[in-house]
């Protein structure tokens, strides 16, 4: 399975860009120039994420995710917690979520 996320051209050098993905959304976003897309989840409290100060950061209630790897930086999500951090490919100058393949 594959779906089409975003333009490789429209994903920001700095910050992310929130785009739909079946009736949710993702970040987007490039780390070491390499597009990423993470589930625009909290794992505290299912709240969405803000890109602040090269963290996610939950507004709900302050929980903090490395933009990295999707580790738990700050309570109050689980010291074990991880952001979903989706599979993708690029093809044709548009990254997609690919499953299955």
């Amino acid at each position: 399975m594959k779906h089409p996320l975003i333009k490789i051209d429209e994903i920001p050098a700095e910050g992310t860009v929130v785009v739909p993905f079946f009736g949710r959304e993702v970040h987007v976003y490039k780390v070491n120039g390499q597009p990423k897309a993470v589930a625009n989840t909290c794992l505290h409290f299912g709240g969405p994420l803000e890109c602040r100060d090269g963290k996610f950061i939950c507004p709900w209630h302050g929980a903090e995710y490395d933009m990295q790897d999707g580790r738990r930086l700050k309570a109050p999500a689980r010291p074990d917690a991880r952001l979903m951090v989706l599979s993708t490919r690029i093809e044709d100058g548009v990254l997609n979520y690919v499953w299955g393949e």
